[in-house]
């Protein structure tokens, strides 16, 4: 019985990661950004997966970076209008982490399912070799 509900288990949480991992996907490709050319990987593409959102954050955080004279929005003084750039900068890559970090718990909850399905099926296997032991 045990192994049967960790198999079950597992089977829902594969379902469930696969679920978010598309929404999230989707969500992203729905935005149509796309990496830029002076960006370290990924140029020209549509951002829709863990990767290119990574490589997103990091090139927004250069253009900022470089549009602040290398300053970070707490260094800047409270009047300076670059402050405003900085601040959506640091929003778009929160974002863009947070759909990283999503991706990364789908994944996790796939690799668990996978795992609980393992388990499963090794304690059926061990229950029915028990049961034939005692026959």
């Amino acid at each position: 019985m045990a192994g049967t509900l960790a198999m079950v288990g597992g089977l829902v949480l594969i379902l469930v990661g696969i679920v978010v991992w598309v929404m999230v996907a989707m969500q992203l490709r729905a935005e149509n950004i796309v990496v830029p050319d002076d960006a370290m990987a990924f140029q020209g593409q549509v951002v829709s997966g863990p990767l290119t959102a990574f490589v997103q954050a990091d090139i927004i955080q250069h253009h900022a970076l470089e549009a602040s004279g290398g300053k970070t929005y707490a260094e800047l003084a409270q009047d300076d209008p670059v402050r405003a750039t900085m601040m959506n900068a640091s929003f778009l890559r929160a974002s863009l982490f947070t759909s990283v970090v999503s991706f990364g718990v789908a994944a996790f909850a796939i690799g668990t399912g996978v795992l609980a399905i393992i388990l499963g099926w090794g304690l059926r296997r061990l229950a029915a070799a028990r049961a034939a032991l005692q026959a």
